[in-house]
Order: structure tokens, then sequence, then C-alpha cells
């Protein structure tokens, strides 16, 4: 019998995380407490996202916005690399970074815990940005799924490819 396997990700559906901005920037131009703040949201290239508003406050606020439209559309916060708000001229902006991938560091990371507590006969290979884990028995594999999503991970992650 072949060995099963599935794959360890760290992506970000990108149409999810438009819809949320598009949702966030419409309730910050319908509020009240947004109201001649000059608050809006957009993306700012392919990975990133900026905040632009009045007061360090209001752009912190407008982020906790966004957040909340994530949340709601299933997206892991991790995703998100905020920096703090800063100032521009007469304005504060917040710059975020996209985060996608799962980097050698953090992969290296994951094989490890698979081999030191996972449960015996399980392989875990790096393959670029992702993981690859396999096994005879499908039961391990899903072992490995419980330990990985019960680490705090400081990146999203999700599983595909099971077969």
């Amino acid at each position: 019998m072949a060995d099963s396997s599935f794959d360890i990700v760290s992506k970000l559906d990108r149409q999810e995380v438009d819809n949320a901005l598009g949702q966030a920037a419409r309730e910050i131009a319908t509020r009240f407490d947004f109201k001649g703040t000059g608050a809006t949201i957009e993306w700012q290239g392919e990975q990133a996202i900026e905040i632009t508003a009045s007061a360090d406050d209001r752009a912190s606020a407008v982020l906790d916005v966004f957040k909340d439209k994530l949340i709601k559309r299933n997206q892991s916060l991790k995703i998100l690399d905020a920096g703090e708000p800063r100032q521009s001229g007469r304005e504060s902006k917040i710059s975020i970074a996209l985060k996608e991938g799962i980097s050698s560091e953090d992969a290296k990371k994951i094989t490890k815990l698979i081999r030191d507590e996972g449960p015996k006969g399980v392989k875990a290979q790096i393959q670029g940005d992702e993981l690859r884990v396999s096994s005879k028995k499908r039961d391990d594999l899903q072992a490995v799924q419980a330990l990985v999503k019960g680490q705090d991970l400081d990146f999203a992650v999700q599983f595909t490819n099971y077969r």
C-alpha cells in the first residue's frame, strides 16, 4: 500500500482579504466616529495594505475594523504583519504586510516538532515554502494535523492535498 500524505501550507485567500478590505472601507466611510478624520484603508501593491487617518487612535480603530472583517471571513489574523502607527505630515499611517508561505526556519521547526512529538513512521520533508507529511497510516497523519494545530505558531497554517 502506498503512503498517504498531505501538505502543510501558509496561504492567504486574496479574494477574501480583498472583500474584507472593501467591507472595512465601506464601514469606515459610513460610521459616525470616522467622519472628518480622513480615515482610509487601501491596497499598497500586491502584498501590502496602508491605513491612513488624522490621528494614531483613529488609524488603530481602522485596523480593528479590518481585523473584525477578516475574522468574519474566516481568515487568520496571523497573515497580517501590521506596523506601529507613524506620523506622515499631518496624518498617521499604518503599513500592513501580508504574510504568505512558510519560511525555511519555520519549516525546520515544524519538521523537528513532528519528528520529536509525532507518531513514529511519519516523514516530513520541506518543499519550497510548504511541507509534505507522509505516513503509511492515515490515523498518524490526523494525529500530526492535531499536533500542528495545537501549536501556537506565528503564521497561519492550512492542510491541503490530502491523499
